[in-house]
């Protein structure tokens, strides 16, 4: 950080300020994004944060590193965010159609995926040394959904000690509290997220674009644009779920989730079904578009095993693209 800049920022330099916190900013983002599950809302606090950190710029004393300092305001204004009883949520779907019983019902979900393309703007900076996960393991589903099913200062202090890599001691600044107390709260939160996410072995996943990740989503593709219930049954492993954030309901076992394809394609029969191929949370996915002309209909990403599909989620239209590419 340079010093003269530092100084014309305190000044009131904005564009000094910019120099300062813009190499900062997309992997701000995506820490309030793995806090509060929301693009949407980590937009909101990632200008909450930048907008604090310009006006407190003057009490910057430099005894930590200015992007530590950062990460402290946007690391609290996510938990006051979270606090806040007024916090926006997006309304459970309906969908158009009768679906099955589910196989069980949850707490609402806030969740939004988030896009690779997105991702790869982030700088991949080497994390401290005590960081337990790498950048795109941490943004998968299985880790961010997780985050969001514990307490609100057990995710923050998960994030900050295992996926940023600070000290205990300086975690414990950023959120008020005793070294002690962050110890403890880390344990819990370690074994809230061992408990949530899946027992799949990483290394039997499919390399992500490999010749095999591409030839099981491609065969998905197929049977999901024909209806053909049986054949995406036939890629699902035993132990496969549907999700539909925020929805509550899940479907879990390939039985479980046949009954809800054969509603919804039941429904979706006399409108064409497109998939456009892209990737969101590190995963394949596929943005879904009905009818003709084609409107959006979700984004459909999923979680691979060996080779097979172990899960699938199908998130809101409120982001694709209103139109197909043109080549679609």
């Amino acid at each position: 950080m340079s010093q003269t800049a530092l100084d014309r920022a305190r000044a009131g330099d904005e564009q000094a300020f910019r120099e300062l916190t813009d190499p900062y900013r997309r992997e701000l983002h995506l820490h309030c994004y793995r806090i509060l599950g929301s693009r949407t809302d980590a937009e909101d606090l990632l200008q909450e944060t930048l907008v604090a950190a310009w006006r407190g710029l003057r009490r910057y004393e430099g005894r930590a590193s200015l992007r530590s300092w950062l990460y402290r305001i946007a690391t609290n204004r996510c938990l006051n965010a979270l606090r806040d009883s007024g916090r926006r949520r997006p309304p459970e779907p309906v969908p158009p159609f009768d679906p099955p019983e589910p196989t069980r019902r949850g707490d609402p979900t806030w969740l939004q995926p988030y896009p690779d393309t997105l991702l790869e703007q982030v700088a991949d900076a080497a994390p401290g040394p005590e960081a337990r996960y790498h950048l795109r393991e941490s943004v998968e589903l299985a880790f961010v959904t997780g985050l969001q099913l514990m307490p609100p200062r057990q995710a923050a202090t998960l994030v900050l000690r295992d996926v940023l890599g600070y000290p205990a001691a300086e975690v414990a600044t950023m959120l008020g509290t005793s070294e002690t107390a962050i110890k403890g709260t880390l344990q819990r939160a370690r074994a809230a997220l061992e408990r949530h996410r899946s027992d799949v072995d990483r290394e039997r996943t499919p390399p992500e674009g490999s010749a095999a990740e591409w030839e099981l989503t491609r065969r998905f593709a197929e049977a999901f644009t024909a209806g053909d219930v049986e054949g995406v049954v036939a890629l699902l492993t035993e132990d496969a779920w549907l999700a539909m954030p925020p929805a509550p309901h899940e479907y879990h076992g390939p039985a479980a989730i046949a009954g809800f394809l054969r509603a919804s394609f039941g429904w979706d029969g006399s409108h064409p079904v497109r998939l456009v191929a892209t990737r969101a949370n590190t995963q394949p996915a596929f943005a879904c578009y009905l009818g003709e002309p084609a409107t959006p209909a979700g984004l459909l990403v999923l979680t691979l095993h060996q080779d097979r599909i172990r899960a699938l989620t199908r998130f809101l239209a409120e982001d694709l693209p209103r139109h197909l590419p043109a080549s679609q």
